[in-house]
């Protein structure tokens, strides 16, 4: 089966790639929804992780968002080689367009050129009355970021229920692809797990264990993803 997908993949001159926790989680950085990841340990974190809460009270909501997201921790970590073997593929003349649930911004770090960050980035925050935004560092540095006008800054995460706005771009990429490549995710998250329905070629899905989307591949391999990725690139 690593035959065939490579040769898709070398056949392609365009390709989709979905990725979620399972490409961050080869860097180390936890997965916060999986069984053992951190969501799990307070089922209130889904509330704290709310707009609502933000705007409700955005002082403890900080509080609670640089904890579960350990913001400081993320500067250790770097892009592994999923991200760089993905980056490979743009330097072999292939348009990629890597639509990410990620918000750990380790594909832009990678230097992957066409990334859409479907769920936002972790790196930034925006004023959400000047609409000014800033950096990680401007993050980091104060336990609840404000911005120069007086208001609280709000990450640039797209937190439980803010509006999808890259949804019908990313669909519009899977659509126009040769191939869809799916690594490291369950697609169990909402509209992302969508975005499948919208390919016309071949779709490969690559994943430690199985979904409830698998049928809908024409690939499927349920392994280590590190492991397989070293497979692709001989």
């Amino acid at each position: 089966m690593i035959q065939q997908i490579k040769s898709l993949i070398n056949n392609s001159d365009s390709i989709a790639v979905l990725t979620g926790a399972g490409v961050s989680t080869a860097s180390g950085i936890p997965d916060f929804r999986s069984s053992e990841g951190l969501w799990t340990e307070d089922k209130s974190r889904e509330e704290l992780m709310s707009a609502d809460y933000f705007y409700e009270n955005p002082e403890r909501f900080w509080q609670f968002y640089k904890s579960i997201f350990r913001l400081k921790l993320l500067q250790n970590y770097g892009p592994n080689q999923v991200h760089h073997y993905l980056k490979s593929l743009e330097e072999e003349g292939r348009e990629v367009n890597i639509i990410t649930q990620n918000v750990d911004g380790l594909h832009a770090e990678a230097g992957n050129e066409n990334v859409t960050e479907y769920h936002g980035t972790l790196k930034t925050a925006t004023c959400p009355d000047c609409h000014t935004t800033y950096s990680f560092e401007k993050v980091l540095a104060e336990d609840v970021p404000v911005c120069t006008c007086g208001t609280v800054l709000k990450p640039d995460v797209v937190l439980f229920g803010d509006m999808i706005h890259s949804h019908e771009k990313a669909e519009t990429m899977v659509k126009q692809a040769d191939m869809l490549l799916v690594l490291g995710t369950s697609l169990s998250v909402m509209p992302f797990n969508m975005l499948p329905l919208a390919a016309t070629g071949p779709k490969v899905l690559i994943n430690n264990h199985p979904t409830s989307m698998d049928y809908m591949f024409d690939y499927h391999i349920h392994d280590d993803l590190s492991r397989v990725i070293e497979q692709l690139k001989k």
